[in-house]
């Protein structure tokens, strides 16, 4: 959806044939009398499109820590890049096929790759993703402005995609360096027949773990473990050990909570079988939280 930014604006699909020739429409200027024909290779146009929204689905992940798997991530791309074609396909007022366009890739990207449960959920979610095109389309242009010597560069594909490919890099850099750590999220866990809702803290540095499976461990205060199972706890106990400030070592009570259910921002994370740590201490001593996440029970199974 970014190369709507970077090809010539004033142009627009009137006759296709294998390889698109695009005819000017009244709004094109005429070089010496001459008409304007711009030639749009299909296999380009998927191509840069394709790699584009890859690129600004990615970024939108980031800020949801990586909610969406990489299957994901690329099916909603390649759809997007497919409904950048319906312009060029359909018949009827430039503008309209335009609209169609945009609103068909926006939305289905969006739906593949996140599957947003709410409306509110699917706002911001755009917001995020145009913010993204915004950053990378407009750094593109922006660079193109501060460096003249660049447009020869970027009226081919591999210029408009290795420029792309490097401002994704330093704008994804800074969206990981700034990070979430210490947010509060909602967190609901479900056991059998029962369920709680805590609100839990993002703690980057939590790298507990099984010791036997190595799958990643959350800190859970024993008043919120003991209103989820009132009858003594979930089967598979385990024993935690863990090293923190002001304590060298300790071990803490682990059990495989049957559901957790992260809300990111209007997105849910859903994790099952996930392990608990029961600490027999208050986590916060404001009593904001009960609940410590591990970073890696965000991340797409």
């Amino acid at each position: 959806m970014i190369f709507l930014a970077l090809i010539p604006t004033n142009s627009m699909p009137i006759e296709v044939y294998t390889v698109y020739e695009v005819k000017n429409s009244a709004f094109t200027p005429r070089l010496g009398g001459v008409q304007v024909y711009y030639e749009v290779y299909i296999d380009n146009l998927f191509l840069v499109n394709f790699v584009m929204n890859l690129l600004c689905l990615e970024l939108t992940n980031l800020t949801y820590h990586r909610l969406a798997s990489r299957r994901r991530v690329v099916a909603g791309a390649a759809f997007g890049a497919v409904c950048y074609l319906i312009p060029f396909l359909l018949s009827g007022p430039a503008g309209f096929r335009m609209v169609c366009g945009l609103a068909c890739s926006a939305g289905g990207m969006l739906w593949i790759t996140f599957r947003p449960h709410s409306p509110g959920a699917f706002v911001c979610a755009c917001r995020r993703l145009f913010l993204g095109t915004f950053l990378l389309g407009g750094g593109i242009l922006f660079l193109i402005r501060l460096m003249p010597g660049l447009r020869r560069f970027v009226v081919c594909a591999s210029g408009i995609l290795g420029i792309g490919i490097l401002l994704f890099l330093e704008v994804s850099y800074l969206v990981e360096k700034s990070g979430k750590s210490g947010r509060l999220y909602p967190v609901e866990l479900l056991g059998k027949g029962s369920s709680v809702g805590v609100k839990a803290l993002l703690d980057t540095g939590n790298g507990l773990v099984e010791p036997i499976s190595g799958e990643p461990v959350c800190i859970l205060e024993r008043g919120a473990f003991d209103k989820l199972w009132r009858d003594g706890g979930p089967e598979g106990f385990r024993v935690i050990p863990y090293h923190s400030i002001g304590k060298s070592n300790g071990i803490l009570s682990g059990y495989r909570i049957p559901e957790m259910r992260i809300e990111i921002d209007g997105m849910i994370r859903k994790r099952r079988n996930v392990y608990v740590g029961v600490s027999e201490e208050q986590i916060s001593g404001g009593g904001n939280y009960a609940m410590i996440l591990n970073p890696r029970v965000l991340k797409e199974e």
